[in-house]
């Protein structure tokens, strides 16, 4: 009897990748190809559409060459994707009508500014869960329909579509004939109204976007239609797994129910926690919609670091101290402590629960004795402390404290600043064995909603352990190092 496998597509912002999973939950192949980023003014990023599709065409194929995996064994499709970013199409041909604009690009700076003026922060943030930012799809929309001629008119008509990336890949893999997103998708577009669970009409006229551009909205494990037959594949293959890749990592690592978390160590830190009900954050966070055990929409709060494993690349491309991001671990237990050096990497500005955007960085608390492990031990500090800010305002606001957080991405591989994230917490932090959770949060939903796996408790024996760091600091120590970084972040803040 043939194996079955699921294949993830993990659509990145800078690259595409695949992998194939078998029935207990491992990678058996991935492959992965980088696009285009294309600049077209400072501050405004886009990518090609189709060569964002194109790439994933090619990784699909490729990734079960790698994999020795039969095209025809594949049993269901996942997608994550690469959350806010924009895309406009003709319904009938499936072009383009302008490139992809990216979360990343501030265009719509301008339209926010304006909106908020006119009184409508609130309005917003009570509806959506989200701040008013050009970060969120909902203004790149707008910008699109405002700058490209004719288009507002044929977007009444019926004739032109909107969605975030994995919309457009569904729609370009069905052969045009799914027009479809995720609740966790649709909740970072600030056109969802999260409490009510639909598109929000009165958002919709503000920024004067027709409702008929608009996809529907599914939970993340089901069917969402099928690819079509002229495909690599051959045949039709149904895709039953749909989450941004924030939500996705959350749940492949298991975090489903209230009060369970997850931190992702990238570039920057994404930390996510499931609430009990829908929690407004008074202080700083987003309410985003995530995934229950079932695939269906839960609440979580959700807050974001803008420079987390980028400090260590600063350490290497800018300063010169480090060769390679493996080294810190041991340069930061060569000394006991950082001598009372903060840097608080605020590069481009302070991220959440600050949000202060004017702030720059800073190295404090240097005197003659400081050395290069002392720099480097308080980079890799810097990143734990940046997460309790985050986990403060999470206990706070949801009333329940966390007792463990899950851990991903590649400076989660740092031994030293994992022990320190778990001292500086108080509680333990669990590492798994899978570091590619995302892929892993998309493969589980495609199993769940194909019923390639029957329930969430299969789910469970597919997540492995690979260690878990168990504070071992005294309280008075860790409340006198955390209080020590709020005093170096009020030193680098204009507010």
């Amino acid at each position: 009897m043939q194996k079955e496998y699921i294949m993830a597509i993990d659509q990145g912002t800078t690259g595409s990748r695949v992998y194939i999973f078998n029935d207990k939950g491992e990678v058996v192949g991935s492959a992965y190809k980088e696009f285009t980023q294309i600049y077209p003014r400072p501050g405004w990023v886009e990518h090609n559409p189709l060569e964002i599709y194109k790439s994933v065409q090619e990784t699909m194929l490729d990734a079960c060459v790698r994999s020795e995996v039969e095209l025809t064994s594949i049993y269901a499709i996942g997608i994550t994707n690469q959350r806010e970013t924009t895309v406009l199409w003709d319904r009938k041909t499936g072009e383009p009508i302008h490139n992809a604009v990216v979360w990343q690009c501030r265009r719509t700076a301008d339209i926010c500014d304006d909106l908020k003026k006119r009184g409508y922060e609130e309005l917003f943030k009570k509806k959506t869960g989200l701040v008013l930012d050009a970060y969120f799809s909902g203004t790149k929309v707008k910008w699109i329909l405002d700058n490209v001629k004719g288009s507002r008119d044929r977007a009444r008509k019926g004739e032109i579509l909107f969605g975030t990336i994995d919309t457009w890949l569904m729609y370009k893999l069905s052969g045009g004939t799914i027009h479809a997103t995720d609740y966790t998708n649709a909740s970072r577009t600030l056109l969802f109204n999260i409490e009510q669970k639909q598109w929000d009409n009165e958002i919709l006229d503000i920024l004067d976007i027709p409702e008929r551009v608009l996809p529907e909205v599914k939970n993340s494990a089901g069917n969402f239609g099928n690819t079509a037959s002229v495909l690599p594949m051959g045949r039709e293959v149904p895709i039953t797994g749909v989450a941004g890749d924030q939500q996705a990592a959350l749940f492949g690592q298991g975090c489903t129910k209230p009060g369970t978390a997850k931190n992702t160590y990238g570039t920057g830190c994404f930390l996510l926690s499931v609430t009990d009900g829908l929690v407004h954050s008074h202080n700083g966070l987003l309410t985003t919609i995530a995934c229950s055990d079932t695939g269906k929409p839960v609440y979580a709060l959700e807050g974001a670091v803008f420079i987390a494993g980028a400090v260590i690349q600063w350490l290497r491309d800018e300063l010169g101290i480090i060769r390679n991001a493996a080294e810190t671990d041991e340069l930061a237990r060569k000394v006991a402590d950082t001598n009372g050096v903060y840097i608080v990497p605020a590069f481009v500005g302070l991220g959440a629960p600050y949000w202060d955007m004017h702030a720059r960085g800073g190295i404090l608390g240097i005197t003659r004795g400081a050395n290069r492990s002392h720099i480097v031990r308080a980079a890799l500090e810097a990143i734990a402390y940046q997460a309790r800010d985050l986990v403060e305002v999470i206990n706070e606001e949801s009333g329940k404290k966390l007792s463990t957080l899950r851990v991903d991405g590649g400076a989660a591989n740092n031994d030293f600043l994992m022990q320190f994230q778990a001292d500086i917490l108080g509680i333990p932090v669990d590492r798994p064995k899978m570091t590619e959770t995302t892929a892993a949060g998309a493969a589980y939903l495609a199993g769940l909603g194909s019923k390639f796996w029957n329930s969430a408790s299969d789910l469970g024996q597919c997540r492995r352990i690979e260690k878990v760091f168990k504070p071992n600091m005294e309280k008075s120590r860790r409340d006198r190092l955390y209080s020590g970084w709020k005093e170096a972040v009020k030193r680098v803040s204009t507010k």
